[in-house]
């Protein structure tokens, strides 16, 4: 079985999801508020609109794209922390 390529992921893109995870943790720490959850939402609206739009423009199937997008966040956190 041949392995699947993964789409190619602008640091924009990246960069952009850690915003949105960082602000979930910020949000998830406290109460919900609707003005604490603001920033994810926010942070997290914009990931979704940047991730469309780059899979339009690069014709790549747009679930793949979030997916390696997350994964990829996930690295670069997890890096950064230790």
């Amino acid at each position: 079985m041949a392995k699947e390529k993964r789409p190619e992921v602008p640091d924009r893109l990246i960069e952009l999801q850690r915003v949105s995870n960082a602000a979930r943790r910020a949000a998830t720490r406290e109460a919900y508020t609707p003005e604490g959850w603001r920033p994810w939402r926010d942070a997290a609206d914009e990931v979704q609109v940047a991730v469309t739009e780059h899979a339009v423009e690069a014709r790549v199937l747009r679930y793949e794209l979030e997916m390696e997008t997350k994964r990829l966040a996930r690295l670069a956190d997890d890096a950064s922390h230790t």
